[in-house]
């Protein structure tokens, strides 16, 4: 690591700190040759490779406007976005993989969008899945009234039992 200040080819870590999402090592750095301290951060590089073959940077605000149009209308706030934005990156990352493919990024959406709104999970799912007729979406309607039948056998309340005794 370079000083930016002498330009040196060395320098002494002093300090390491993990931020508070735990993606970012934040370290102090001390320059040998003119004692001066500066800051570096360092992150594990994440690549989307797209159907096209091209490859990007993650971007956890790709992932909020991407879900921000499926959530249009609904009662989803942007906090709500962008833990969901992080709670993707983190199963993504924890798939250990430099590169991962943008189907898998959807695919990583696609849970946590559910338990935060079943309406813009349809939306979402419905253009990531290529929803072609009504059926598709009946399909996935049902699928979402069998779950919840099954949770609110097993005695978990269901959004809507607990929307209506609010």
């Amino acid at each position: 690591m370079h000083c930016p200040f002498c330009r040196h080819r060395d320098s002494r870590v002093v300090d390491s700190r993990v931020t508070d999402d735990g993606s970012t090592i934040r370290r102090r750095r001390q320059c040998p040759e003119c004692n001066r301290r500066f800051s570096t951060a360092e992150t594990a590089s994440l690549t989307v490779v797209k159907r096209s073959g091209a490859a990007e940077p993650f971007s956890r605000q790709k992932i909020v406007t991407g879900v921000r149009k499926a959530c249009q209308g609904r009662p989803v706030s942007e906090d709500d976005l962008a833990l969901l934005a992080q709670r993707v990156e983190e199963v993504v990352r924890a798939q250990g993989a430099a590169e991962v493919d943008a189907h898998q990024v959807g695919l990583a959406i696609l849970p946590f969008l559910r338990e935060l709104d079943e309406v813009a999970y349809l939306r979402f799912a419905s253009v990531y899945q290529a929803f072609d007729s009504l059926a598709d979406f009946e399909r996935a309607i049902g699928q979402l009234r069998r779950e919840r039948g099954t949770a609110e056998v097993a005695g978990a309340p269901s959004p809507a039992a607990g929307a209506q005794a609010g």
